[in-house]
């Protein structure tokens, strides 16, 4: 009986789809357990990183929160700064301000005393008053504190 390549080929093609398709099912069912798995580590990789973002912008409010107290302060002592400059009496040598702000009450300190600078000869330079503003605050639960030294000069 003579062979027909064609139902041989037929035959043998059969054969490997069903191999094929058991292997496709056993292969598939074993990727759809693995597909949950990675499902799972992928949620969890994504809620430590939703953490991790969502502490890093907290972070970020509390620096700019902070910024823009000190920024506040900044502005308090050089409009302080001004004000003494532009002046045409010699500062006090001790005053304090409270001055309220956005972000509370700042303490303003106000020291003045001759600068006691001389000439390369030895003469004391009369009229130059060294200043010094302190400004303190409560930022965040602790006491933060900023200063500037600054000389007057008024002829005496």
């Amino acid at each position: 009986m003579p062979r027909d390549d064609r139902s041989l080929t037929h035959l043998s093609d059969a054969s490997l789809r069903r191999k094929n398709n058991r292997f496709n099912a056993s292969t598939l069912r074993h990727l759809s357990a693995f597909a949950l798995y990675e499902v799972l580590i992928g949620v969890a990789i994504f809620a430590i990183g939703v953490l991790a973002l969502g502490r890093g912008v907290e972070n970020c409010l509390n620096a700019s929160t902070l910024n823009a107290e000190e920024e506040v302060v900044r502005q308090i002592l050089s409009n302080r700064m001004a004000e003494i400059q532009t002046a045409p009496v010699s500062p006090d040598p001790a005053r304090e301000f409270k001055i309220k702000s956005g972000y509370g009450v700042v303490k303003l300190i106000q020291k003045s005393a001759p600068a006691g600078l001389t000439e390369p000869g030895g003469t004391e330079l009369s009229g130059i008053n060294l200043v010094t503003l302190t400004a303190q605050w409560e930022g965040a639960g602790v006491t933060q504190t900023e200063q500037i030294t600054f000389y007057v000069y008024r002829r005496g």
